[in-house]
């Protein structure tokens, strides 16, 4: 039996600067929706949002380690780092 994908994600609103939201998902695009709806707290006043980054990962174990890892302090510094695009780099 095939296991289900799992996927990190990254969301970026329009402000200025951007505001970034990262979540572990297996329907990215059901994901993106209910951001965008509203139903989730911590993003709901901050919409609308778009996806920004999107990695697959073929074991969940793995795909939550990396998500917990971008919440972290070092982890967060390397997405502003590796993974936000800059104002030089085409959205």
């Amino acid at each position: 039996m095939e296991r289900p994908k799992r996927f990190v994600y990254v969301i970026k609103n329009a402000h200025q600067p951007p505001q970034y939201y990262t979540g572990l998902t297996s329907n990215p695009a059901e994901r993106l929706d209910a951001h965008n709806a509203g139903r989730c707290c911590h993003t709901e006043s901050r919409r609308p949002w778009r996806m920004d980054v999107l990695i697959e990962f073929s074991d969940a174990e793995r795909a939550v380690a990396f998500e917990q890892y971008l919440k972290s302090g070092s982890g967060s510094a390397f997405a502003v780092r590796h993974l936000r695009a800059t104002s030089a780099t085409p959205p």
